[in-house]
């Protein structure tokens, strides 16, 4: 789809434009953002430069420890943006100095990869400290690149002005640790063959081209860079079926399917019309309207693998993707999202092109008028995922495999919610550390079936890789009933003794949801289900402050309470959730949710 457009390139590759590049739309810009664009900036100028130390970037290989490192690093970042940001609406050099004093510091920096990230090849072990000659573009090197390079294309001769060689500085860097080993080297996420690719992809190769095109580089220099990221973009896009469902979730749509927008917006802007037939593909389409699908009420989505239960709103690029493929859905629902928070600046988002698209989209989205948008019941194959909306209800089941990128065992996992409150949930992910991407990732409770919406076989659970899977899924959806019916026997290893494990999900349109499982083993079965509401155990029901279960088929319940004190997981739970662990006595368990 990408690299076939090669042949179209125009001879000459222009510079990559946006409104936000000219000085004087600075002053254009509605007066609640430029007074908050400035507020942010007079705030960084009363903050440290945040430091960061060998013994920082040590912390990952002792002791596994991620956090603390990329606080650090984040907060530099944002701290930069900040300021020149402000800089941009005010243009008078009050805060030149401290930019200089950034770009200066993120220069020094003997490395712009992520500790948890400095390795050379895939799935190897990481270098305890970055080496300077012989650096790796990550996500963050990628980013870090695009961050200086729109930072000297939004200030330019000013901040030479202040600081005689900045820039020069600036292009040296690019140059040595973003432009060669991009176009002499092969990273893993460039693409190779069949070799599965996931949302470092599309997101590095965004960052490399708006690095490239933000400054004065040669035609050969983008031409190459062009060229290559072509070629990714399909790598990327050829592990997405034609329904553009993102397996690594909702959190990871915006940086996989958001960032393959702005990397096709960067090549329409520097080759326009070349990508004309793509942006009006299904498939691009598709990917866009995933995050719409995914929705269930206010910043809850239903979130299988990595994804937190609670996102952040949707905003402009959201707003903007819908407007380039043309859809109406995903443009409504991100414009009453982004009114629901007005995020008028993105004060956290470390990416600064991000924040410029944003505040550039304000008036655009202040003024849309939308229509109240919802996904609607869908099955998304590529990734066997079940939705359905009744008028109390939402229910989505996972009915693929267990070898999905940022993967939980979950496979026939089922997440429901009431009215928008979650009653069965999937717990998510705890904050990334070593273990997280290792060989022992599913020794995290969070990753394993027993701690989903599943039964597990005298403590026998789910096991990862694409072979373990459901089986002989089949939908229906109707005007009163939508269910999904899967055989689930196969996610489990011989030593689980399951013959047949066939899950049968029903939503009763205006009623409740049913879920009745059908067992034939040599093992004992107890089904988890997972609360984040305290339930109470009354005549066969768990009654909840937002629904009541009935159970029927089920021997002593038992109710597990898990502390919550991870501050990743805080983001979207209480402190407590709750496991309630139902024993077969049969071979059938039958639960109707009201």
């Amino acid at each position: 789809m990408f690299a076939e457009k090669i042949v179209d390139l125009p001879e000459a590759l222009g510079d990559f434009d946006h409104e936000g590049f000219d000085p004087g739309s600075w002053q254009r810009l509605p007066e609640a953002v430029r007074t908050a664009l400035i507020s942010e900036g007079e705030g960084a100028l009363g903050e440290a430069l945040p430091a960061l130390s060998a013994t920082d970037y040590l912390g990952y290989t002792r002791t596994g420890d991620r956090a603390s490192f990329e606080a650090k690093y984040f907060a530099r970042r944002r701290w930069l943006n900040a300021l020149a940001l402000a800089e941009c609406v005010e243009r008078r050099g009050r805060f030149l100095d401290r930019i200089v004093d950034g770009v200066w510091a993120l220069c020094e920096e003997s490395g712009w990869q992520l500790p948890a990230h400095n390795s050379h090849e895939r799935g190897k072990g990481r270098q305890p400290l970055p080496d300077p000659d012989n650096p790796v573009i990550d996500l963050f090197a990628a980013e870090t690149g695009a961050q200086l390079a729109v930072l000297v294309r939004l200030l330019g001769d000013a901040l030479d002005d202040a600081a005689a060689g900045i820039l020069e500085r600036v292009d040296r860097e690019l140059e040595r640790r973003i432009f060669a080993p991009y176009l002499q080297r092969h990273f893993w996420w460039m693409g190779r063959g069949e070799e599965p690719m996931n949302n470092w992809t599309a997101w590095c190769t965004q960052n490399v081209l708006l690095a490239g095109f933000c400054r004065p580089t040669s035609q050969g220099v983008r031409r190459k860079v062009v060229e290559k990221a072509l070629g990714s973009l399909d790598a990327f896009l050829k592990d997405y079926g034609d329904d553009g469902a993102c397996e690594e979730g909702v959190l990871y749509y915006r940086h996989a399917g958001l960032c393959l927008f702005n990397a096709m917006n960067v090549i329409d802007g520097v080759a326009p019309g070349v990508l004309k037939d793509v942006w009006s593909a299904p498939k691009i389409r598709n990917v866009a309207e995933y995050i719409v699908h995914m929705h269930v009420d206010g910043q809850r989505y239903f979130n299988f693998a990595d994804s937190p239960a609670v996102a952040e709103r949707c905003g402009a690029r959201e707003f903007l993707f819908g407007q380039a493929v043309g859809s109406q859905m995903l443009t409504d629902f991100a414009a009453i999202d982004w009114a629901a928070a007005r995020a008028l600046t993105l004060p956290d988002e470390i990416n600064l092109f991000y924040r410029v698209q944003a505040a550039f989209a304000v008036s655009a989205l202040s003024v849309h008028r939308a229509k109240p948008a919802q996904g609607a019941d869908v099955f998304l194959p590529s990734i066997g995922l079940f939705v359905a909306r009744g008028e109390r209800h939402a229910v989505a089941v996972k009915a693929g495999d267990n070898g999905d990128s940022h993967n939980h065992n979950d496979v026939g996992s089922v997440i429901v919610y009431r009215d928008g409150r979650p009653v069965l949930i999937d717990v998510g992910v705890e904050t990334y550390t070593a273990k997280t991407f290792s060989a022992q990732r599913y020794e995290i409770w969070t990753m394993q079936s027993a701690y989903h919406n599943l039964p597990s076989f005298e403590g026998v659970m789910q096991c990862d890789g694409a072979s373990y899977a459901a089986r002989d899924v089949t939908t229906t959806f109707g005007e009163d009933v939508a269910s999904i019916e899967m055989e689930l026997g196969g996610a489990y290893p011989p030593e689980a003794g399951v013959r047949s494990y066939r899950r049968v999900v029903r939503l009763n349109r205006g009623h409740g949801v049913e879920i009745i499982d059908r067992y034939d083993g040599d093992r004992a079965a107890t089904l988890s289900l997972m609360m984040s509401e305290k339930p109470t155990l009354a005549g066969g029901r768990l009654v909840l402050p937002s629904a009541t279960i009935a159970v029927d088929g089920a021997g002593d319940v038992t109710v597990e309470a898990i502390a919550v004190t991870d501050a990743r997981l805080r983001q979207a739970w209480p402190d407590t959730l709750y496991r309630v662990v139902v024993p077969f006595t049969g071979v059938e368990l039958h639960l109707t949710i009201e």
